[in-house]
């Protein structure tokens, strides 16, 4: 338990604070002018752990096999959990964008477990990466384009369409990204069902 674990458990915590600041804004007595700033201020936080807890790990030799599991896991929860957010309230996005992050997600840790558990692990491919660098810019694109939202020069029509397009690229480079990793990965996918079959026979 070192500095870059406690810091993906920072970014863990942060995404239902996150949710919850979005949803119930009015109720927790935040103006939707004060919203898009708070809302960056906790993103920019939770993306920069997530650099930091890297850092650390290595700087520090502070890797462990509980950060390996931990940090793609936190990663895909801090993500979603905005997307999942931005499906309600003035982003309105549709829920079929953000299932296809989760199904995206649910594959690769699936066959990354699977493969861990018979002593193989998988490296992360770069597509990954970009996915996720992608995920964070459409994040702040939106959160960004609130602030002239909640001023007035903005309507709320034209949010939720530049919103609901920026996420339906970065979606469809999530599936071309889970794609690419299974086929990198095919062998192990072909012994790991190999495995299975055989042991039901």
């Amino acid at each position: 338990m070192g500095i870059a674990t406690y810091l993906t458990f920072l970014r863990i915590f942060i995404s239902p604070l996150f949710m919850v600041i979005y949803l119930a804004h009015q109720w927790l007595g935040i103006s939707a002018v004060w919203l898009p700033y708070i809302l960056l201020t906790l993103f920019a936080i939770s993306e920069l752990s997530d650099f930091a807890d890297g850092f650390c790990a290595r700087r520090y030799n502070q890797v462990s096999d509980l950060g390996k599991i931990l940090d793609p896991m936190a990663d895909s929860i801090s993500r979603i959990a905005v997307f999942l957010a931005f499906t309600r309230g003035v982003v309105d996005l549709p829920i079929l964008l953000v299932f296809v992050f989760i199904y995206r997600d649910a594959v690769i840790s699936t066959l990354r477990t699977v493969c861990a558990l018979r002593g193989i692990a998988l490296a992360a491919r770069v597509s990954g990466k970009i996915k996720a660098l992608l995920q964070s810019i459409a994040v702040f694109f939106i959160l960004l384009m609130m602030i002239p939202h909640s001023l007035g020069y903005l309507s709320t029509e034209t949010l939720q369409d530049v919103a609901m397009y920026v996420v339906a690229v970065v979606a469809a480079y999530a599936l071309f990204s889970g794609a690419e990793y299974v086929y990198a990965n095919r062998m192990h996918v072909k012994a790991m069902l190999t495995y299975k079959k055989r042991n039901v026979l």
